[in-house]
């Protein structure tokens, strides 16, 4: 398995992990409008533009993209970035990959910049993101609308 930045020929494999991931995964805390929704808004266009405004990575097994990740500036901030698109293949999911992604994200420049980084985490995805030191933004523990919690880490 190797991790690389994303390239514009990767946008519908990419597109497809989300889509696949959140069908299977995220299915038993979403209803299906929102799983819907979710496939919509990561689109291959949409992760064309995500990669413009961040850094997008994506896992690999052989020549199969497997996962993918994305860190940006939060809200154009020099001093604050947050991770998107942060998704791993059912199959692949406990192996060790998303955690890889999440290092190669905090490796990046948008990261060693930050002294702060935020991710939108799923209900589904929370528990691991915890494990990686990512903490309750101003220690709200409820998901914003039921949907989505907002995590973060500082940088020592």
């Amino acid at each position: 398995m190797i991790i690389r930045r994303f390239r514009e020929p990767d946008a519908e494999a990419a597109a497809q992990v989300v889509a696949v991931t959140v069908k299977v995964s995220n299915s038993r805390d979403y209803p299906p409008d929102y799983i819907d929704d979710l496939i919509q808004t990561h689109s291959a266009q949409v992760l064309l533009q995500r990669a413009k405004e961040g850094h997008m990575y994506v896992a690999c097994d052989g020549g199969r993209i497997i996962g993918t990740g994305t860190i940006a500036p939060f809200w154009g901030s020099r001093t604050e970035s947050i991770l998107l698109t942060v998704f791993v293949l059912p199959e692949y999911q406990g192996e060790g990959i998303g955690r890889a992604i999440i290092e190669t994200l905090e490796q990046d420049e948008f990261a060693l910049r930050a002294s702060r980084i935020e991710i939108p985490a799923s209900l589904t995805a929370v528990g691991f993101y915890r494990r990686l030191g990512y903490d309750y933004k101003n220690g709200i523990t409820e998901p914003e609308d039921g949907l989505m919690y907002r995590l973060e880490k500082f940088r020592k």
